[in-house]
This record gives C-alpha cells, structure tokens and sequence, in this order.
C-alpha cells in the first residue's frame, strides 16, 4: 500500500493506494501556517488514512519548494514555515518510517508519467529512454521531469525550477507583467502564469481582468482576450521549446488553472517548432487526466 501527502497552502490532502494504483481512501485537512502544526496533522492525516484503508504502507510527501539534499531543509517555499526545515527527517521520526519527498509539481507529473496522460506508450521505442516534461500554470508556475518512470531530483534536489530561469527568446522592450519573487526581472513563471495572463490583457486593454475572465471572454470571442492569449501562448511556446530544445521529451503535459482554456492544446503545438532546433516534432502537449489528484497521486508514487 501507499500513502500520499500533498501540502499545499490552504490544504493538505492525503491519498491511500493500492498496489495498482486504486484510490481506496482520501482525506483533506486545513493546512496549519506553523511547523509543528504541519508536523501534526501530516502525522494525523496518515493515521486516519491507515484506519480508513485497513493498513500500512510507504509514505510520499508533496511540498512547495524542494528538499536540499546534505541537511539543507527545504527552500523555495511559499509556505514559509517549512523554509529550512528538515521535513523528511522529522516525519520519519514521527511516523516511525522512511518518508520520500518531493516538489508538488514534480509529484504532478509523476502521477500523469506513471498512470495519465503522459504514459507511455505500448509501441514506444524501448531503445530511447522514456522522458515525460510536466508543468503547472496556475497563480505560480512549477515543473517536473520523469525519465524511466522516476523523477529527476538532481544533485542540489532543484531539478526543473525552470519557472524561475529567464524566458527564451526574450524581445526587445518585452517586461514580465508583474514581479516575482524569485528575484530575476524575466523569468517564465512571470509570463506564463495566470498573473501573466493577467498581465498580458492588462497591457493590451488597459484594464485588469483575472486568468479565468479572460479564459471566459476569449471563449466568447472577445478581442483583447483573444489577443492576450496569442501573446501568452507565444510566451509558453518559447518556454516549451526550451524544454525540448534542451531534454527532448516525448510528451509534455499540462495542468494547472490556464490549462483549463482548450484552446491552448490546439494553439500550442504549432507554435513551438518557430523556436524548436527539430521539426516535426513528435513530442505531444496533452491535459493532465487527473486534475487536482495528480499531486497527492505522484507524492503517493514517489516509492
């Protein structure tokens, strides 16, 4: 059996999975804003899910931010109190066990790779390594990689925080709509989140107007919302053809809020061979099939 936690800002949501992969309970709890009170009810939520399933078994926890391998704690988080904190070494002394964790959008991707829309194939090559990219679109923009159905963690355990890097092929006078807090005045996050959405209708109609209205009135063929979405989906076309141009994946799926427009799984493919080394590419964008469980589902798949 497996046990999967996602932590998030407003929740924490846990998952019970059996060896194949069937939910047999889920359960949701408030996320506390203090350390120890993530600590408890992480602790708590694998217990009533223990009951619930009639069993134990490996536990996989999502976080935002990363775990810094060498004692480093976890960064880059925007739940702030778990910034510097050992999480792993901590829940494994609670729940007398080894706890794996990973980012939350790497979780994500894991889940869609291992039994979603970035599964592979049954005719897929066996002589090519099997690579599956996976990104977020939503307030904030997060991203994962699976080779041969594992996520990669890397050396520093900051594997694809590609969100944070500059966006490629940057235009003359082109300015990220909005500030992010990572510090770097044009990274991807800040163009092709739904604040950058946002932004990109901000400077063409001279309004604001959140991510999902303009989704609502580009569907209702409003001008400027049409045209906000050309501009993002260039945007996210120059930030996908980094990725292929870099790791060459065979698909890329997508989630988050901003992948909810459909207009973007047929505006997209396209777009990225303008900024894609390789034509014809093969690499295929698909919508993430299962939605908001994608991350407790591959925090669960992190054993």
């Amino acid at each position: 059996m497996r046990f999967g936690i996602d932590i998030g800002g407003t929740k924490i949501e846990g998952v019970a999975l059996d060896g194949g992969g069937r939910e047999l309970a889920r359960l949701r709890v408030s996320t506390p804003q203090d350390y120890q009170g993530v600590l408890r009810a992480v602790t708590t939520l694998v217990r009533e899910l223990e009951a619930e399933a009639a069993g134990t078994g490996t536990v996989g926890v999502g976080t935002p931010g990363f775990l810094q391998p060498g004692g480093g704690g976890i960064r880059n988080s925007n739940l702030q109190c778990l910034n510097g904190r050992p999480l792993d070494r901590d829940l494994a002394a609670a729940l007398g066990r080894p706890v794996r964790l990973g980012n939350d959008a790497k979780c994500f991707v894991l889940s869609e790779a291992t039994d979603g829309a970035g599964m592979r194939p049954p005719d897929a090559d066996p002589q090519i390594p099997d690579v599956v990219f996976g990104a977020t679109l939503g307030t904030g923009v997060g991203g994962g990689i699976v080779v041969e159905g594992r996520v990669l963690l890397g050396a520093n355990g900051a594997a694809t925080e590609w969100s944070h890097t500059t966006l490629p092929f940057l235009r003359d006078g082109e300015r990220s709509p909005y500030a992010c807090p990572c510090g770097n005045p044009g990274c991807i996050e800040s163009f092709t989140s739904g604040r950058g959405l946002a932004g990109a209708y901000r400077e063409l109609a001279g309004q604001p107007l959140d991510a999902p209205e303009i989704g609502h009135r580009a569907a209702a063929g409003e001008a400027d919302a049409v045209r906000a979405f050309e501009v993002y989906e260039d945007r996210l076309a120059r930030a996908l053809a980094g990725v292929i141009n870099m790791i060459d994946p065979r698909a890329i799926v997508l989630g988050g809020g901003v992948s909810n427009n459909d207009r973007i799984f047929t505006k997209l493919p396209p777009l990225l061979e303008r900024y894609t080394v390789a034509k014809n590419l093969r690499t295929k964008v698909v919508r993430a099939v299962h939605g908001d469980a994608s991350g407790v589902r591959g925090a669960a798949f992190l054993w």
